[in-house]
């Protein structure tokens, strides 16, 4: 399978042929081409540089630290980390870059190398293609002494302290609530930074499943309702107040009701906006294949709301451009400026959880406050090219719709939508439909996946 690159990371199997797939010495040559990139830009670059808890991380990552420091780059080895601890880590240390394997959401055979600026955020596209270009003439200078590599000091406790430090987050007030929670780790870096932040936040009666961060996930590390069936009957058992599951880096997250029904990882968002909003004014962003109810958050509150492409870089850029306040995807992962630009569960949990202190600890009370769309997902995988009038033979089903090609193809009519596009991360097309009803949903998703298969004859 070929490597998938993209600005959320370079993507593929760390088996099988080089050149198709994230294999050591793939590894070594993007590492490289980033790294001599780097070196155009800085005169003498440090990166950090960590992982999740997948076994083929803690392969890789030696392996990427020992090529930077062959081109002269000083690392700082963040170890197992979070993509958020890490973003924040870069500035905090006076870095240049940074660098992250993980897959994230991907099955446990993928890993990727996520690519970070001096701000902590994803590359450019156009930065991606220089490095890209640089794979084919790589040149290490000679060095008597490598660069040196030291362990990256205190980044979780300067994540932590940076979010419950925060004015807005409701540490006393959650301390007085004693919630009972239950957290789903996927046994990946979440199984030790989540229950920190909990302990930070004063919340004792917390119960891990999936604790032990040995990378092999006791589910499919997407944090979705069908994956998280376990963490549903732990809730129910332990009389929680609520549950919560992160993907394997923390850059999402989603709850579980006391009754074992899902809050939705479309709401992650969706509290969140409306829970900044009451403090501070301004715009919002969420990208095209987000939940409807945002948009109802930022009319309640009367600010402007804007839609991005999907992909945290491209939401990042339309939330500087607006000048949002609070932003982020669907898929539970919440960006708030007041910490960092980049999408980060623990943030969002603790913004989650304070909306819930406020609303008496009730997670039912908290979710009736937001109106409830029906929105279904399918996966069409792809096994060849799109062909090139692909989505042209799809706009004639517009019939009036407001339509846009920013992403692939989004539909909108006065209560219900229909979003196409490629993934960036896999060999597929991601169908996304939202409507009133979960009967509407379900019409829409059948009618829609008809529509495609017939374009891709």
């Amino acid at each position: 399978m070929a490597l998938v690159i993209s600005a959320s990371g370079i993507r593929g199997t760390v088996e099988g042929p080089v050149g198709q797939n994230l294999t050591p010495l793939d590894v070594v040559e993007w590492v490289a081409a980033w790294g001599l990139w780097l070196r155009t830009q800085y005169e003498r670059p440090a990166v950090v540089v960590g992982q999740d808890a997948r076994p083929s991380g803690t392969l890789l990552r030696p392996i990427a630290i020992q090529t930077l420091r062959a081109l002269g780059i000083r690392v700082w080895d963040a170890g197992l980390t979070t993509t958020p601890t890490l973003a924040m880590g870069i500035p905090f240390l006076q870095a240049q870059g940074g660098l992250i394997l993980t897959a994230s959401h991907n099955p446990a055979g993928w890993n990727a190398l996520k690519l970070l600026n001096a701000e902590g955020e994803f590359l450019p596209p156009t930065a991606l293609t220089e490095i890209q270009s640089l794979r084919t003439s790589l040149h290490f200078p000679a060095t008597d002494h490598p660069a040196p590599v030291e362990e990256a000091p205190h980044l979780l406790e300067y994540h932590l302290h940076s979010i419950v430090g925060h004015p807005w987050i409701q540490r006393e007030a959650l301390e007085k609530t004693g919630l009972r929670l239950v957290v789903d780790g996927i046994n990946s870096s979440g199984a030790i930074f989540v229950p920190a932040l909990l302990e930070a936040l004063g919340l004792q009666e917390v119960y891990v499943l999936n604790g032990e961060p040995t990378g092999h996930f006791a589910h499919p590390p997407e944090p979705l309702p069908e994956n998280l069936s376990a963490l549903a009957q732990a809730v129910k058992e332990k009389k929680a107040h609520l549950g919560l599951a992160v993907d394997p880096d923390v850059d999402r997250v989603a709850f579980i009701l006391p009754d074992g029904r899902p809050f939705g990882e479309e709401y992650t968002l969706v509290v969140a906006a409306d829970y900044v909003l009451c403090r501070q004014k301004g715009p919002v962003v969420a990208n095209q294949s987000t939940t409807q109810a945002v948009a109802w958050v930022a009319q309640k509150h009367g600010v402007p709301f804007h839609e991005s492409p999907v992909g945290e870089y491209h939401v990042v850029q339309t939330m500087k451009a607006v000048g949002a306040i609070i932003g982020g995807e669907g898929n539970g992962g919440v960006i708030w400026p007041a910490l960092h630009y980049g999408r980060d569960a623990l943030a969002g949990l603790a913004l989650f959880l304070s909306a819930l202190a406020e609303a008496g600890g009730d997670a039912h009370h908290l979710r009736s406050q937001y109106p409830t769309y029906a929105l279904y997902k399918a996966r069409l995988p792809l096994e060849k090219p799109l062909p090139p009038d692909f989505f042209e033979k799809l706009e004639r089903y517009a019939n009036g719709a407001l339509l846009s090609r920013a992403d692939g193809l989004k539909l909108r009519w006065n209560d219900h939508w229909v979003h196409l596009r490629p993934s960036g991360t896999e060999p597929l097309l991601r169908l996304i439909v939202e409507a009133p009803t979960p009967h509407q949903a379900e019409a829409l998703l059948a009618e829609w996946s008809e529509r495609i298969r017939a374009a891709l004859r």
